[in-house]
This record gives structure tokens, C-alpha cells and sequence, in this order.
């Protein structure tokens, strides 16, 4: 029995093939350059449809992801928005250049209720860098609260994050990277695991072992930002780094073994000399 996303995927080209865009299940699978006999399988519900099968509709046909995998909102992604997707708030400097928004701790509590208020974000900090990597797609950067990402995060540093547009979510997310997931009620920074195809959730991994992983529905999911750079705080103070015992004695062993060689061929230098010398006589 196919899946529930490989239903949905059917569905999708049925309503491409009914409404005329497409005039065939074999121009169907050309357009996404796949084989129509692998294609005729799957519609007859004998086999899953693959992630690079659906990631080729999402792209050429616009089929929407959020519909795959929830059910939710229209089947294509022709301007519609779903209710939970909305467009993104931007701020912008006096010549159109988009800034990156910072949303320290405080506001962090409220962004999930406040994420379509343009109000809301111009009261946040805003700002721009110089990188050219910083120019191109929408960033904004967050506060570090809590100790469940530590030791790659610490409380008080700062995350500069990619906008992950959601018709990306499907095969746009890296395992194990870190992101910024918004959720119907709070912000959450964590490594992910993509389920979104099997099991219509992510998986959110916290780098302290202390804290358990947690699991968020794609319902639940408002806004994805990719870390792309982490600020710190400096410190002046020169970072020890500790010393295996092991390490030591290889170490002492290795200068034993060159002392050794030293004075073999200071020997050997001397035997020469006083051969030459005797030969000379």
C-alpha cells in the first residue's frame, strides 16, 4: 500500500493531467526525467514515489509541499499562501536594501504571534553586514538562551540564519545542520533530522545530551532559518589545551631515539676521522 505522500503525489497529476497541463502520464514523466514505466508503477500503487521523483514536481510543476505532507492548503503553489505560511516581514533600508532583523531573548517569547506584524519588526534591531554572502536571500539572526546546545552554543551568543522558504523544506533541509525552527507557540534552536516524507515531522536533536530529542509536526511549523554564522564573545585569555600522557611518552621516546642516533653518527664521524688519519701515515 503506497503512502500517504505518494496518494497526494497522485493526486497532483491526476489534477495536472484533468485540467489539461499535462496531456499524459508519459509527458508527466518526461517533464520530471523519469522513467514512464517506473512512473505507470506508482500510479497503479505498487510502489512509493522516490524524494528525487517529487522534489522534480515541487520544482517544475510547483506542487506544493506543505499539501504533500499535511494535506493542508491547494495542491500547487500558484501565489496561494496556507494559512501558517504567510509572506515573510521584511525591513528594509532607505535605498530598498533588505536588513537583518535580530530577535534578542524578550522577543523571542512573543515572535510566533508576531511573525505578520510589520510594527512588531521595526521595533527589533536591524542591521546590515558587509560580507556579499549577507546580500543575497533573507537573514535574520537570534539569541542563544539555555545550555541544550552546549558545547557548540553557548548562552548569550548569537546566530545569524538563512531563511528556508518552505516549498525548500522537503528536500531543502540538511540532516544534522542546525536551524532555527518556529513553531505555532516558540523558537527553537536544534540540529534536525528530516522525517517530513516518511513521517510528516522533524526531529530535533540537542547537542547537550541532558535534554531529549523532541519531534515537530509539519503543522506546527511556522518559519525554518538555516545557521549560517555564530557571534561569540572574545576572550584575551590563551586557551589551554591539554596534553595526553600517552602523547608525552611517545614524545619523550621519539628525542630519546634521535639523542640515540646523534651519537651513533657522532661515533661513526669519529671512527672515519682516524682511519683517514691512519691511512694517511
Amino acid at each position: 500500500m503506497p503512502s500517504i505522500v505518494t496518494e497526494r503525489f497522485i493526486a497532483c497529476h491526476d489534477k495536472l493531467k484533468s485540467d489539461g497541463i499535462i496531456r499524459s502520464s508519459r509527458q508527466f514523466a518526461l517533464k520530471l526525467g523519469y522513467r514512464a514505466q517506473n512512473l505507470n508503477e506508482i500510479l497503479k500503487g505498487n510502489r512509493d514515489a522516490p524524494l528525487e521523483l517529487i522534489r522534480q514536481g515541487v520544482e517544475v510543476f510547483k506542487i506544493s509541499p506543505l499539501y504533500l505532507y499535511s494535506g493542508e492548503g491547494n495542491m500547487f503553489l500558484h501565489g496561494e499562501v496556507a494559512p501558517d505560511l504567510k509572506i515573510l516581514t521584511i525591513v528594509t533600508d532607505q535605498i530598498g536594501n533588505e536588513r537583518i532583523v535580530h530577535v534578542p531573548v524578550p522577543a523571542q517569547a512573543g515572535y510566533s504571534q508576531e511573525v505578520m506584524d510589520p510594527v512588531y519588526f521595526h521595533e527589533l534591531p536591524a542591521y546590515n553586514l558587509p560580507d556579499k554572502k549577507y546580500q543575497h536571500g533573507t537573514f535574520r539572526s537570534f539569541d542563544i538562551a539555555g545550555d541544550s546546545m552546549l558545547p557548540t552554543l553557548r548562552e548569550g551568543d548569537k546566530v545569524i540564519c538563512r531563511f528556508v522558504e518552505p516549498a525548500e523544506w522537503m528536500t531543502g533541509i540538511r540532516d544534522h545542520h542546525v536551524y532555527v525552527v518556529v513553531t505555532r507557540t516558540q523558537v527553537l534552536i536544534k540540529r534536525v533530522v528530516n522525517n517530513l516524507y516518511k513521517h510528516r515531522h522533524l526531529e530535533l536533536i540537542s547537542d547537550n545530551e541532558f535534554y531529549r530529542s523532541v519531534r515537530v509536526n509539519v503543522g506546527e511549523i511556522k518559519e525554518l532559518w538555516h545557521v549560517h554564522t555564530q557571534i561569540s564573545h572574545f576572550s584575551h585569555t590563551l586557551p589551554t589545551i591539554e596534553k595526553d600522557d600517552s602523547d608525552q611518552v611517545n614524545l619523550d621516546q621519539l628525542r630519546e631515539t634521535v639523542n640515540q642516533q646523534s651519537q651513533l653518527i657522532s661515533q661513526l664521524n669519529h671512527t672515519l676521522s682516524q682511519m683517514l688519519i691512519r691511512n694517511e701515515v
